[in-house]
């Protein structure tokens, strides 16, 4: 009974439209759990590190309430009033809604739907382009991480340790499980990523006597590796520099940002990620062409 409820399954997924509906609907959910490790995870960490400070001056941690990534219930920010079901339904409810909370009219940030939309987007294209399949899970779980780890960076101006090094080490899993990457390939893409990033560290550290990155970045970078294998690589750091510089220049010519403000270069990283899984072996592809003529 099982094995045919799952082979009509497999039979549906392998029609195009009903793919993209189901990686559609999956990506609006996962989407708006992100929203909340986005928002709720530098914060259970900057709980740890207050708490972990206070054992070390021998002070006794303050009592606080649960707050995990499932407890308490999200609340507008403004007046308290806790988001029921109805208005907690991707997309849709911010749009009923129109963008304000139902209780005291405050403002909702646009950038909850937002996201919710990228991860339908992406996790459709991630389907696309592997399917229904093993390789294909692995890919959506990179690329959700590489949204979470983008927009807390954004934030946060940090990499948190509990979703970079999880995802490097899920990385050399995927490729033992997968015929994606080669194993080799793999752990030399881990290593190669972050040393090349740790090396530009201390390099520019020496030169300048100031830090230009963060070890997040580091690890990211070999996490990406991992996932991808180290012939991706150049193709990522080369990605992620043009689309950072592009955009740092334009905030500072827009004057949207100051000089002396650190840019984060997490999602730089993570948009130099996505666009190598998609189109890395194109990319290297015509590199090694004009190199060779």
């Amino acid at each position: 009974m099982q094995a045919g409820i799952w082979y009509e399954v497999q039979q549906l997924l392998a029609q195009p439209l009903w793919l993209a509906t189901v990686g559609a609907l999956l990506g609006l959910c996962i989407g708006s759990f992100l929203n909340v490790v986005i928002h709720r995870l530098p914060r259970m960490m900057r709980r740890d590190w207050e708490a972990q400070c206070a054992e070390l001056r021998g002070e006794m941690p303050a009592e606080a309430p649960p707050f995990s990534l499932l407890r308490p219930r999200s609340r507008c920010p403004s007046c308290g009033h806790a988001i029921t079901a109805l208005e907690n339904i991707p997309v849709l409810s911010w749009l009923m809604l129109r963008g304000r909370c139902s209780a005291c009219h405050t403002p909702i940030s646009a950038r909850y739907p937002a996201i919710e939309l990228l991860c339908a987007l992406l996790t459709v294209a991630v389907l696309a382009k592997f399917g229904a399949s093993a390789v294909g899970g692995g890919m959506l779980i990179l690329v959700w991480c590489l949204i979470a780890l983008a927009f807390i960076d954004l934030d946060e101006q940090y990499l948190p340790d509990d979703i970079t090094l999880p995802l490097a080490w899920a990385g050399l899993l995927f490729n033992l499980g997968t015929d994606y990457v080669a194993l080799p390939a793999a752990l030399i893409g881990a290593v190669a990523g972050y040393l090349s990033l740790w090396s530009i560290y201390w390099l520019f550290k020496l030169a300048t006597g100031k830090e230009g990155m963060g070890y997040g970045d580091f690890k990211l970078l070999a996490a990406l590796g991992a996932w991808l294998g180290w012939a991706m690589l150049p193709a990522v750091i080369l990605l992620s520099s043009v689309v950072g510089a592009v955009v740092g220049i334009s905030l500072i010519a827009l004057r949207r940002h100051e000089r002396q403000v650190p840019i984060p270069f997490g999602p730089y990283l993570a948009a130099a990620g996505l666009i190598a899984l998609f189109f890395g072996r194109e990319i290297n592809t015509a590199y090694l062409g004009t190199l060779l003529h």
